[in-house]
């Protein structure tokens, strides 16, 4: 089996299924869609799943929706992992196949994964901003011990205590992931901070917001992604490398 690296450039021009998780990703979404997609977003859809493997990272993987690439948004809310998000107060109108999923006033997405289903120590979130508005919280279970605000830069992971990232990006890559000290990270870099402590809360992460009542951002998310431990570096070459291949894949 191939094993795709970050940077490098497939020659695949034709669509031939090479992973089986992939593949049945596809299926769902061109079902969902009600037609087929690209070649090439294919072909960046299986790279990416691929890649995943190869680094050794996709197993951490538990939750999580590609919210770009599909050409409807019933199409990008179909789960790559998981299960699928309960949509509230998102339209066609907030969906762009390129940067993802607008958020605004009342629009948020239930991710239908407790905090809880993942151990104290050993746990992840981590999104995709396709458009920064500079809004609010992208991500979260509650806003004591786990959430990614962007107004702030602070991360928080199974802890009250924040992990804040300078120079945080306008778009790209975001996360935290613990493996009972905190790692965090934003436009490229990664900042290791207190030890987690708290435990989580039995309630479900919210993308765009952390709860059914908090203000929502305004942002656009290209992805998420909630599960176990992981190696951020990675999750973020392999993310940054399909959304931009979707850039150049769709017209």
């Amino acid at each position: 089996m191939p094993i795709y690296v970050p940077g490098k450039v497939t020659l695949r021009q034709t669509w031939q299924p090479m992973d089986p998780d992939a593949a049945a990703y596809i299926t769902a979404v061109e079902t969902a869609d009600g037609q087929a997609l690209e070649e090439k977003v294919k072909i960046a859809i299986d790279n990416f799943v691929l890649g995943c493997k190869a680094d050794g990272i996709w197993n951490a993987i538990k939750a999580s929706c590609i919210l770009a690439g599909a050409r409807t948004l019933a199409g990008a809310l179909v789960p790559l992992v998981g299960t699928a998000p309960s949509n509230t107060g998102f339209d066609a109108a907030d969906y762009n196949r390129k940067t993802g999923l607008k958020g605004g006033t009342g629009k948020r997405l239930n991710s239908n994964r407790l905090a809880t289903a993942d151990p104290d120590n050993d746990a992840h979130y981590a999104v995709y901003i396709g458009a920064d508005a500079g809004s609010g919280i992208k991500i979260g279970a509650t806003d004591n011990v786990n959430f990614l605000n962007r107004i702030t830069n602070n991360f928080r992971i199974r802890t009250s205590v924040s992990v804040t990232v300078p120079g945080f990006p306008a778009n790209g890559f975001a996360g935290a992931t613990t493996n009972g000290t905190i790692t965090a990270r934003g436009a490229g870099v990664s900042v290791t901070g207190s030890s987690a402590s708290a435990a989580a809360p039995a309630v479900n992460y919210f993308v765009f917001t952390t709860d059914a009542s908090t203000a929502s951002g305004t942002d656009r998310l290209s992805f998420y992604s909630i599960g176990s431990n992981v190696n951020l570096a990675l999750l973020d070459a392999r993310v940054t490398d399909l959304i931009n291949a979707f850039g150049v894949a769709i017209p």
